[in-house]
C-alpha cells in the first residue's frame, strides 16, 4: 500500500474498519449510455457511497464538473459520511479514471488521507470479492474543506505558463484530438492543444490488466516523453478526469510539484483568445 494507492487485497481486509470510507466515483461520458448511479445501486463494494462528480460540482459555470467551492464540497461530503480523520478509498468501474479525480478533488479540498483502489470494480470482481446492491445510509460526519491551491490551476496560470515555461503541461487525450486531427466530443470546442504542452495518453499509465504501471515503469514512460519530475508538471485533459489518473501516476513515479488544469480542453477550446497548436506532439 502507498499513500495514494491501496490494492484489492488490503481494501478486502479493512472492509470493516471503523476508520476507513468507501466511495464510488464511477463516472461516464453521457454519450456512452451507461448510468453510473444505477450501476453502483446494482453492485457495488459492500459500504461503499456513491460519489458523483457531476454532483458535487461548480453549479455556477457551465464547464463540467467543476471544482466547487469548499463549504459546498464540505456540504457534500459530509452527507456522505465521509469525516476528515477517514482514511478514504476511492474506486470506479471505469479504468480508475473518475476514481482519481475523487482523489484529486479530496486532496485539492485538503484532505490529504485519500487513495485509489488499484484496478478498480473490474479487478476486484476479477478475484471474487463481494459486492451488494444494499442501499447505504451514512451517518454525516465532520469534514472541513479548505482549498489547496498549489494542486488547482486556472486559465490565467495555464496562458500565462505559455510564455514563462514555468511548468510541463501534460495533456491526456488521445494523440488524434492533441493534433486536431479527431474531432472532440463535446460540440463547439476548437481542436489541437495549448502551445507547448505535450501528450501522453491516460491509458499509457495502465498495465493491460487495468492497474497502475509501476513507479519505474511510470519513471520510464514520463523520461521517454522528456518530462522532467523535478520541475513542476501540471496536467489537462479533456474535461479534468483522465488528466487526474496522469497525476496519480506522475504523484506514484515521484513528481514533486503537481497540478491539474480544471477547466482543461472544456474550457480552453471554448475560450476566445486562447491559443491552439495544431499537429503531432
Amino acid at each position: 500500500m502507498s499513500d495514494q494507492l491501496v490494492n484489492t487485497g488490503w481494501l478486502a481486509q479493512h472492509l470493516d474498519d471503523p476508520a476507513v470510507r468507501i466511495i464510488d466515483a464511477t463516472w461516464f461520458m453521457p454519450s456512452s449510455g451507461r448510468n453510473a448511479r444505477a450501476e453502483h445501486e446494482a453492485a457495488h463494494i459492500p459500504a461503499a457511497v456513491f460519489f458523483d462528480i457531476d454532483e458535487i460540482s461548480d453549479k455556477a459555470t457551465t464547464l463540467p464538473h467543476m471544482l466547487p467551492d469548499p463549504a459546498s464540497f464540505a456540504s457534500a461530503v459530509r452527507k456522505l459520511g465521509l469525516g476528515g480523520n477517514h482514511r478514504i478509498v476511492a474506486y470506479d468501474n471505469n479504468g480508475m479514471l473518475a476514481s482519481a479525480r475523487a482523489w484529486w478533488m479530496l486532496r485539492a479540498m485538503g484532505h490529504n488521507n485519500v487513495a485509489v483502489l488499484d484496478g478498480g470494480l473490474a479487478k476486484w470482481q476479477r478475484e471474487g470479492r463481494p459486492v451488494e446492491n444494499k442501499t447505504v445510509t451514512p451517518q454525516p460526519s465532520h469534514f472541513h474543506a479548505h482549498l489547496d491551491y498549489s494542486l488547482v490551476r486556472n486559465f490565467e496560470q495555464v496562458k500565462a505558463n505559455i510564455g514563462t515555461h514555468e511548468a510541463q503541461v501534460i495533456d491526456a487525450r488521445s494523440a488524434g484530438r492533441f493534433a486536431g486531427t479527431e474531432a472532440e466530443p463535446r460540440p463547439g470546442l476548437k481542436s489541437g492543444h495549448i502551445p507547448g504542452s505535450l501528450n501522453i495518453h491516460y491509458s499509457d499509465v495502465l498495465t493491460p490488466e487495468g492497474t497502475l504501471r509501476s513507479a519505474e515503469q511510470l519513471k520510464k514512460l514520463f523520461a521517454e516523453h522528456h518530462v522532467n519530475l523535478h520541475q513542476p508538471v501540471w496536467t489537462s485533459c479533456g474535461s479534468g478526469v483522465t488528466a487526474a489518473i496522469v497525476l496519480l501516476a506522475l504523484d506514484t513515479a515521484g513528481a514533486g510539484q503537481t497540478a491539474l488544469y480544471d477547466g482543461s480542453w472544456a474550457e480552453w477550446g471554448s475560450r476566445e483568445g486562447a491559443p491552439v497548436d495544431r499537429g503531432p506532439a
